[in-house]
């Protein structure tokens, strides 16, 4: 079988806009490097990537560990001779203000969160210097523009991967390698249907949501997927330190 012409490399592309991702960059002919810590829910997106005609390949790691990551980068490297695209998606939630979170959630929300993305970038952007070009994709949140009530880890972890973006951009634009950043407002993410599910009264809260915004909805997890497209593709290809909030216009307010 033939080589593809363009990879993509996504983690936390078991569920929600990583997987939307996932299959968006197939869409485009993109093989893609599915990375998750759940093999279950990999392995369920990298079915619905063939099932529509793409190539992929699973790799189950956990983000924060250095060893998983440098692996993941890797496998992906060897299974289709190259990478063009990092996107940088996994991470986690945990609420709690100053006064209530713990040391380890703390720890642990910066090590996925920001740790994890930084890591990625490392290994990843040493392949794409060798290769003379490539693409990364940072997904942030509205969190790390404004100040989101009790979660003061998501928010810091959030606004680091901003400047991470930022850094990147500028270390890396000698070696051909362009980083962009999307910050996600409140999306139809499994996530956030969850959470929902678990309210006392779940309509309530999804319309608290809702108004908050003035485009009056929730995002959708395709919506974001082709804002991540758009910014790694060619079209774009003079952005470099972008930082795109997709929100419905909460932080436009």
């Amino acid at each position: 079988m033939e080589p593809p012409r363009r990879v993509a490399m996504v983690t936390g592309a078991g569920k929600g806009i990583g997987q939307a991702t996932a299959l968006a960059f197939v869409e485009r002919g993109f093989a893609v490097g599915i990375i998750n810590r759940g093999e279950e829910a990999g392995r369920a997106t990298l079915r619905l990537l063939e099932e529509r005609g793409g190539r992929g390949a699973f790799v189950q790691a956990d983000i924060s560990k250095p060893a998983d990551t440098a692996r993941a980068v890797r496998e992906v490297v060897e299974a289709f001779g190259r990478l063009d695209v990092l996107v940088n998606n996994a991470g986690i939630h945990r609420q709690g203000t100053v006064l209530d979170t713990s040391e380890d959630a703390w720890d642990e929300v910066l090590r996925v969160n920001l740790t994890g993305a930084f890591l990625c970038a490392k290994h990843a952007a040493a392949e794409m210097v060798r290769q003379g070009s490539g693409v990364i994709i940072n997904v942030a949140s509205e969190a790390g523009l404004v100040a989101i009530r009790g979660q003061v880890a998501y928010n810091v972890s959030k606004a680091g991967m901003v400047m991470l973006t930022k850094s990147l951009a500028v270390d890396l634009a000698p070696h051909n390698i362009r980083v962009n950043c999307v910050c996600p407002g409140t999306t139809e993410t499994p996530l956030v249907l969850a959470i929902l599910e678990r309210a006392s009264n779940p309509d309530a809260v999804r319309r608290d949501l809702e108004s908050r915004r003035p485009q009056g909805r929730l995002g959708r997890p395709e919506e974001i997927a082709e804002a991540i497209v758009f910014l790694a593709s060619d079209a774009c290809a003079y952005a470099t330190g972008a930082i795109l909030s997709v929100d419905g216009g909460y932080t436009a307010q």
